[in-house]
């Protein structure tokens, strides 16, 4: 295979009023290879990739693919070039089919110029087998689950001839099955050519898939190094300015609720074909890991909790006191707090300022008929400050902000409303690596004021160093629950899978 350079680009700089989105960047793409592009949320990878794809002019530099110069790409240059980008949050059409969403912007038609839809289902079919994605296309996307998804969305992009794949963020809403899917999928395709871009927070499969790797910092290119050439924490370092060891220090939390009998006791919830009779109690200042493989029933679990959804059984007890949320609006006046996975669709409100979004929660509970701005302001400007959400005003557009600063956000309107109990599913998926740190900082200081925290984690590292105990699901079963040295990546996986049943 011919491995010579397909893209490069050279000088690429963006800005905006008073932010330097990209400076000088310099960039290049070998024919057949996965190059990784990593860094903090605010570096500037979406902007960089965002010039490829020809959605965003830079202000100078220049982009060669295929020994072709060009000032920029607008969006029918660049994919007539065979640049395709999977972009994060998927952008199809819930009321359409598969096959129509994949050949939306190429319809087939049949003599008479009129759709055809038993050519775009048989090329759809023909296409999703060769990608070894076995949905059928005649299925509507809005019943589709979020993985499922996802990989219509890697089929679309190869509807075109690609040469150049774009992928930002491609595993957040993967489950193990999904990803390695869709790693087969690029192993395959770059053996015959297909070049990737490969945007990722999640520094362990970056390290599985990608040949060179370049990290970008506040807008500018730090380095590129091929990755049999550099550790994970070298990688942070030069990332985020200190070691991956860092992101996992556990404060010392809890000890003077060690001897309290004081606690939460989960009893006996269950809800038909999701959850079977899970039990488990958490005393307080602890944070209780939940683990599991998707759809294993664990957010199932967590929407119980909180009332979301109807249970057949169950009873929440808290000190003593049953306290068992028949509504999410109940769940809030009984002090749980729940932190969803999709915090852009179930946790905030984007088009409102990070005020509101803070004071949300408290206002509904007091339900008042006036509300005193300038304190709402002043409370939650000093919550913000308090958490590090890095923005010039709490007035700003929650949608303008970063992802980890988003989670925070989240994570400031349930302390702000003071909730005992919180329920974090995948607390940091999206998240850069120094966000990160700063989430489990605060899960620690929280469970350090006596709050009760379970987690949903599908991050192993995570769960093994942030939690006090682990649960594992399996088959909307609570199948063990780990703790101190116990807790290891071994025996989760050992629970996850099954093993422990046929290995007594």
């Amino acid at each position: 295979m011919n491995n010579a350079m397909l893209l490069k680009a050279s000088g690429l700089s963006k800005s905006y009023p008073g932010v330097q989105a990209l400076d000088a960047v310099d960039f290049d793409l070998n024919r057949g290879e996965v190059h990784a592009l990593v860094g903090e949320n605010g570096a500037g990878k979406s902007t960089f990739i965002e010039i490829l794809a020809g959605s965003i002019r830079p202000d100078k530099g220049k982009i060669v693919v295929e020994k072709t110069p060009y000032d920029f790409l607008d969006p029918v240059k660049s994919i007539e070039l065979g640049i395709q980008t999977v972009h994060q949050e998927n952008r199809l059409v819930d009321g359409l089919s598969i096959a129509e969403n994949i050949y939306l912007y190429n319809l087939h038609t049949n003599q008479a110029g009129f759709f055809s839809r038993r050519d775009c289902l048989r090329s759809s079919r023909e296409l999703l087998q060769s990608l070894r994605i076995e949905l059928p296309p005649h299925r509507e996307i809005g019943k589709l689950s979020p993985v499922e998804k996802k990989l219509v969305s890697v089929a679309k992009a190869f509807s075109r001839k690609a040469q150049i794949l774009i992928l930002d963020e491609p595993t957040a809403s993967l489950d193990a099955q999904g990803t390695d899917i869709l790693f087969q999928i690029i192993r395959e395709h770059t053996r015959k050519g297909l070049s990737v871009i490969y945007i990722s927070h999640n520094l362990g499969e970056v390290f599985d898939i990608a040949d060179r790797i370049t990290v970008l910092k506040d807008g500018k290119k730090i380095n590129t190094h091929r990755i049999k050439n550099i550790s994970e924490d070298a990688l942070v370092m030069e990332m985020i300015g200190r070691s991956v060891s860092s992101l996992y220090h556990k404060d010392k939390t809890a000890d003077e609720f060690e001897n309290d009998d004081q606690y939460l006791s989960v009893e006996h919830y269950s809800r038909q074909g999701a959850v079977d009779d899970v039990s488990f109690t958490v005393k307080k200042g602890k944070i209780f890991g939940i683990g599991g493989m998707v759809g294993s029933g664990r957010t199932e679990l967590a929407r119980l909790l909180f009332g979301l959804d109807k249970k057949d059984s169950g009873t929440l007890m808290y000190c003593g006191k049953e306290i068992t949320p028949q509504s999410p609006d109940d769940a809030v006046r009984q002090g749980v707090g729940f932190l969803t996975e999709d915090r852009k669709t179930s946790g905030l409100v984007l088009k409102r300022p990070i005020f509101e979004n803070i004071s949300l929660v408290e206002l509904g509970k007091k339900m008042q008929v006036f509300i005193n701005l300038l304190f709402e302001k002043n409370q939650t400007g000093e919550m913000s400050r308090k958490l590090n959400i890095v923005t010039p005003s709490v007035n700003q557009l929650v949608r303008n902000l970063s992802g980890g600063n988003q989670q925070k956000v989240v994570l400031a309107k349930w302390m702000f409303a003071n909730a005992d109990i919180l329920i974090f599913d995948e607390p940091t998926v999206g998240i850069d690596v120094g966000a990160k740190a700063e989430i489990y900082h605060l899960m620690y200081e929280l469970a350090g004021n006596g709050k009760i925290i379970i987690m949903i984690s599908s991050d192993m590292p995570e769960l093994i160093a942030v939690s006090d105990l682990v649960g594992i699901m399996r088959a909307g079963r609570l199948v063990s629950v780990l703790e101190n040295e116990a807790i290891s990546e071994e025996n989760i996986l050992k629970y996850c899978l099954g093993f422990d049943e046929r290995n007594v």
